[in-house]
């Protein structure tokens, strides 16, 4: 049996009996005004984070979910976009899709709003997308990517960039893992498809994103996620996995390389009421602007005495210097 094949009886199990603790999203489930999510929805909110960002959904945005567990971010992001099939789930278990479709049904009692119609559900898998190519304006996923190994998250990665609209959106949830893993681990088909020995560093998993030609990439934040412990799991060492959420913006590749947002700040504070580097960026007196990777090292290159710049925060939330 392939890690593909166990991953698609983990989530058939999970669609035929919600597991609450599959997953464990680090984030609280948020109801916005007129939007009331099913329980059940929340048991099978198999996810790591959340991938509904207000700042990306203006303007009625044609949005690709992939991997739709019980339905909950569809019907987030249906909330931002009240239009017949403005909303496309793609799921290859086809137990996830009968279970979202009657989910869709109860939500329809809770929220006079919502039509099961504004959301298209499609079967088909990640590295195989049945989407039409530049017609996405926020592609999304959730605790999914980090159960491919290299060359299928490379396909997977490579179906998103190819789906997107120019200077669409990929927004992602995933868990992370600085701490080298054993092969043992690694090798594990079913913590693989539990979301834990399949996850990378994050410069590894901003590179895959980069190499697939996405140039501008957004870190919005990073929290812990599990431990694997010699108690339980196949390590000598504890191992400690966050998650990050993260936006791939399908940006042109500038000549210098990807804008990388890993959240630093820079602070102009001299003498002058602002410091322009003559490189399209201008710092304020004593206001904070956030400043891709890119040109934190640059301004620091300058070595001048009136500039601080701050480490990464791992969260950003736009209004950057590109």
């Amino acid at each position: 049996m392939s890690y593909l094949e166990t991953t698609h009886n983990v989530y058939k199990e999970a669609a035929l009996s919600p597991n609450v603790g599959l997953c464990c999203t680090t984030n609280p489930v948020w109801e916005l005004p007129g939007l009331k999510i099913p329980k059940i929805m929340q048991e099978m909110n198999y996810g790591c984070g959340s991938t509904v960002h207000a700042r990306d959904l203006t303007n009625n945005p044609k949005t690709l979910y992939v991997g739709v567990g019980g339905g909950m971010e569809l019907l987030q992001f249906a909330y931002f976009n009240r239009q017949k099939h403005g909303v496309i789930g793609v799921d290859v278990v086809d137990e996830m899709l009968e279970a979202s479709r009657k989910n869709f049904i109860e939500a329809e009692t809770l929220n006079p709003w919502f039509k099961s119609e504004f959301v298209d559900l499609k079967k088909g898998d990640a590295m195989h997308l049945p989407v039409e190519s530049n017609s996405i304006d926020v592609a999304a996923q959730n605790c999914l990517f980090n159960i491919f190994k290299a060359d299928d998250l490379k396909k997977a990665i490579s179906e998103m960039y190819r789906v997107l609209k120019p200077h669409g959106r990929l927004v992602m949830s995933d868990p992370t893992c600085e701490h080298p893993m054993n092969e043992t681990l690694r090798n594990d088909e079913r913590l693989r498809a539990l979301c834990l020995s399949g996850s990378l560093p994050i410069k590894d998993y901003v590179k895959m994103l980069t190499d697939a030609g996405f140039g501008t990439i957004e870190i919005r934040a990073r929290k812990p996620y599990r431990i694997l412990d010699p108690k339980n799991y196949p390590t000598d060492e504890l191992i400690y996995i966050e998650s990050i959420e993260v936006a791939a913006i399908k940006d042109p590749m500038p000549e210098d390389g990807p804008c990388i947002f890993t959240g630093k700040a820079a602070i102009y504070y001299g003498d002058a009421d602002y410091f322009d580097d003559k490189a399209g960026h201008m710092l304020l007196k004593n206001q904070p602007l956030a400043v891709c990777d890119k040109t934190a090292k640059a301004l620091k290159a300058l070595n001048r005495d009136d500039i601080f710049i701050s480490e990464s925060t791992y969260h950003y939330d736009g209004g950057g210097c590109c």
